[in-house]
């Protein structure tokens, strides 16, 4: 399981230390992709198997379903970890995230995210103002 909070520095040819007590549960080679709330999601290829499956067990009829197949898969790419415990990530993902040099790695259960510094602070200020109310309607998954 992922979890944990970790400021890293991109460098100029776009990478960025993955902290290493995420680096042996993603493996040497696992999925980054465009995620939601403008981060980048990181998953072990055995979770990536299993989210891909589900992606693609959505109906094709549906507009939303065939939007949301696209803006996840076609962002996909493979990343190796290398022998300093870096990645490279590519350029696409890097403007989608607004990444530059100060970025944040979250581990969030089964994947992790990458953030700009000051996009992540400023959704975590605004999580943690409603955190009580967000709690709260997490009932009804039965949390």
């Amino acid at each position: 399981m992922f979890m944990g909070e970790y400021r890293h520095n991109v460098d100029a040819k776009g990478r960025i230390i993955i902290p290493a007590k995420f680096r042996e549960q993603l493996g040497e080679v696992f999925v980054l992709t465009r995620g939601l709330d403008q981060c980048l999601f990181g998953y072990p290829m055995n979770e990536w198997k299993v989210i891909e499956e589900k992606i693609k067990s959505l109906p094709l009829t549906k507009k939303d379903a065939r939007a949301f197949a696209r803006f996840f898969f076609s962002g996909a790419t493979e990343c190796e970890i290398d022998k300093q415990g870096r990645i490279n990530i590519p350029t696409p993902l890097i403007s989608y995230g607004k990444i530059d040099k100060e970025c944040v790695i979250v581990g969030v259960s089964n994947r992790i995210e990458i953030w700009n510094k000051t996009i992540w602070e400023e959704y975590f200020a605004k999580s943690e103002e409603s955190f009580a109310e967000i709690a709260e309607n997490m009932i009804e998954f039965d949390l």
